[in-house]
C-alpha cells in the first residue's frame, strides 16, 4: 500500500497526436497514432478486453490488485459503494489534429442501452498548447432539430457542424468540465489531463478524413437512429457556457490546494492543482498524480517519501494516509467521485 509510479499506457488510436506526451514523459516519438496516455486505467477501449489497462510495476493488472484490496486502495466508504472500481479514467491526451466532433451519452442512456451504471461526462485541465489560436468546440450556440443533425452525420458535413458550435479560446491552466450528451472536439495543439467517467462510450458525429469508418464503429453498436438520442442539440450561449470553465480556481481548505471543477462535477469526479506554498496537503483518500512540472517530494502517513517530477503519473492509494507534497512541483490530482452522502453510515 505505497504509492505506484506508472509506466505510459499508450493504445493505439485512430487520430494524430502524442507528441507532448513523449517529451512530458521523456519517451521517444515512434508512433504518431498514440495520442492518450490512460494512466491507472481499469477501463478498457470500447469492446476490446484488455487494452486500456494499467499494468502495474510488478506485473499485475491494476484492476486485479484494487479487487484483492478494495479497502486498501479505495477506502471503506468508496468500496461500500463501488466495490473495487475506482470510478475513475484519467488520461493524457495531446490532439495532433483536430479531433471530430463527437459525445458521449450520459448514466441513464448508459444504463437503458449499454448495461453500464456509468456515462461519459469528463473535464480537461489545459496542460500546453503549441499553436497560435488553441480552440476546444463545445455544444452548439442555438437549438438544433433532430433532422438537421441527422443531415449533418448522414452527409459528413463537418463545415455546417463546426460553423453550428462554440469555438472556446483556451489557455494552459484553463478547466473545461464537458457534461455527457455535449457535442465537442479538441483542438489541434491543446494538450489535456483528462477526467473522466471510467468508459470508452463515444457516439461520432463526424469521421471523414479519419482513420475509422464512423458507419461501422460511430455508434456503440446501438445504430445512429438510436445512438444520436444522447446528443445535447440544445443551444448553449455565453452565459451557459461559461458555467463549464474555470480560469481562476478556487483555493481549498487545504494549502497549496485549488479546486478545479464547480461543485457539480463532483458526483462523476474531484480535480485538483498542487501548487505547494512550501507544502500542499493531500487528505488520504485513492488519488492518480500528474506532475506537469518542477520536482519535489512526496510524503506520505504511512508509505514513506518519494522524490516525485514532472512527466511523473502516480496512483496514490488510500491505504497510504495522508500525504503532503514540498517543493517546486506543480501537478494535477485526480480523485473519484465523491461518495453520496446517504452511502455514508457506520461500519
Amino acid at each position: 500500500m505505497k504509492p505506484l509510479f506508472l509506466p505510459a499506457n499508450r493504445p493505439p488510436r485512430f487520430f494524430r497526436g502524442g507528441v507532448g506526451i513523449a517529451r512530458l514523459r521523456g519517451l521517444d516519438v515512434s508512433d504518431d497514432h498514440l495520442p492518450e496516455d490512460w494512466v491507472a486505467s481499469t477501463t478498457t477501449i470500447f469492446a476490446d478486453p484488455v487494452a486500456g489497462l494499467t499494468r502495474l510495476p510488478d506485473g499485475r493488472w491494476l484492476t486485479d490488485a484494487i479487487a484483492a484490496d478494495p479497502e486498501g486502495w479505495l477506502g471503506a466508504a468508496h468500496a461500500d459503494h463501488y466495490g473495487a472500481d475506482p470510478a475513475l479514467l484519467v488520461k493524457l491526451l495531446d490532439a495532433g489534429q483536430r479531433l471530430p466532433v463527437h459525445c458521449h451519452p450520459d448514466r441513464d442512456f448508459a444504463r437503458r442501452h449499454l448495461d453500464c451504471r456509468y456515462g461519459k461526462t469528463e473535464a480537461w485541465v489545459v496542460a500546453e498548447t503549441c499553436v497560435d489560436e488553441p480552440v476546444v468546440h463545445l455544444g452548439f450556440r442555438t437549438d438544433v432539430q433532430r433532422p438537421v443533425l441527422d443531415e449533418w452525420v448522414t452527409t459528413q458535413d463537418a463545415g455546417a457542424m463546426l460553423h453550428a458550435m462554440n469555438a472556446v479560446r483556451v489557455t494552459v491552466g484553463d478547466t473545461v468540465l464537458v457534461p455527457a450528451g455535449l457535442p465537442h472536439a479538441i483542438g489541434e495543439g491543446v494538450f489535456v489531463v483528462e477526467l473522466q467517467e471510467p468508459t470508452d462510450f463515444s457516439v461520432l458525429l463526424e469521421w471523414d478524413g479519419f482513420d475509422l469508418d464512423g458507419s461501422v464503429d460511430g455508434h456503440l453498436r446501438l445504430g445512429f437512429e438510436l445512438a444520436l438520442a444522447c446528443v445535447d442539440r440544445s443551444g448553449w450561449e455565453e452565459g451557459r457556457l461559461s458555467q463549464l470553465r474555470t480560469t481562476r480556481p478556487q483555493a481549498a481548505d487545504r494549502g497549496g490546494v485549488e479546486v478545479l471543477f464547480p461543485v457539480g462535477a463532483d458526483a462523476y469526479f474531484r480535480g485538483e492543482r498542487l501548487r505547494p506554498q512550501p507544502t500542499a496537503q493531500l487528505d488520504a483518500g485513492y488519488s492518480v498524480l500528474v506532475a506537469g512540472g518542477g520536482r519535489g517530494t512526496l510524503q506520505t502517513e504511512r508509505a514513506g517519501s518519494y522524490d516525485i517530477a514532472r512527466g511523473d503519473t502516480v496512483v496514490l492509494p488510500c491505504a497510504a494516509g495522508r500525504a503532503a507534497i514540498t517543493g517546486d512541483l506543480l501537478a494535477v490530482r485526480c480523485r473519484p467521485p465523491a461518495v453520496p452522502a446517504a452511502s455514508r453510515g457506520p461500519r
